[in-house]
C-alpha cells in the first residue's frame, strides 16, 4: 500500500503473465484524483488481479470493495491480500467474467460510487465492460468510472449514461475518468 490506514503494507502477486498490476505512479495518480471521493465510498475494482487498486482505496477510507476477476491464480493472492491487511469485512471477491458478474451484481442491486477497470489490453472486454456499466444503474449518479487503456486505443466519449470528462496520460498508459449521468 502506498498511503492510508495499511501504508507499507506488500501485496502478494500471482504468478504468472495472467495479470499485469497497475503501475505504483498511476495508482497513485489514480488515488489522488479520487482522494475526496473515497471516504466512505463503495469501489468496483474489475479485473482486480491480486486487488492493488481495491486495496488502496480501503486503505485511503473507501467502505467497501468489490473484487472481480476471472483467473483463479489472482483471485487465490487477493483473497490472501484481503486476510493479510484484515479487511475482510469491508471486501468481497467475485470469481468469474466481468460481463456476467455486472449483470449478477445490477440484480442483486449493488451501486458503488467509484467503479475502476483494468482490461486486459488485447482484448474488447474494457469496452464491453463500460457498455455495461453505461446501460445499467451500478454506478449511482454523479458516480465515477475510471478506465485504464492503452494510450493509443482510447475508449469513445460515452457509454450510455457515461460521459468522459478527463484523461491522466501515462506514456503508453492512460486513465480515462467517465461521470455516470442520471
Amino acid at each position: 500500500m502506498i498511503a492510508g490506514a495499511l501504508k507499507g503494507r506488500r501485496l502478494v502477486t500471482p504468478r504468472g503473465a495472467t495479470t499485469r498490476p497497475t503501475a505504483d505512479q498511476v495508482r497513485i495518480a489514480l488515488m489522488d484524483a479520487l482522494g475526496p471521493r473515497l471516504p466512505d465510498a463503495r469501489v468496483l475494482d474489475l479485473f482486480a488481479g491480486a486487488g492493488g487498486v481495491g486495496l488502496e482505496a480501503l486503505s485511503r477510507g473507501a467502505a467497501h470493495a468489490t473484487f472481480v476477476e476471472r483467473d483463479a491464480r489472482a483471485v487465490a493472492a487477493l483473497e490472501e491480500n484481503i486476510r493479510t491487511l484484515g479487511v475482510e469485512s469491508r471486501a468481497r471477491v467475485v470469481r468469474g467474467d466481468v460481463g456476467r458478474q455486472l449483470a449478477r451484481l445490477e440484480a442483486e442491486g449493488r451501486r458503488f460510487e467509484i467503479a475502476f477497470l483494468d482490461a486486459p489490453y488485447a482484448t474488447d472486454a474494457g469496452e464491453r465492460a463500460l457498455q455495461a456499466l453505461g446501460a445499467g444503474e451500478l454506478a449511482v449518479p454523479g458516480g465515477l468510472v475510471i478506465a485504464q487503456h492503452l494510450t493509443k486505443r482510447r475508449p469513445a466519449g460515452e457509454y450510455g449514461g457515461l460521459r468522459t470528462f478527463r484523461d491522466r496520460r501515462f506514456g503508453e498508459t492512460t486513465l480515462t475518468f467517465f461521470r455516470a449521468e442520471g
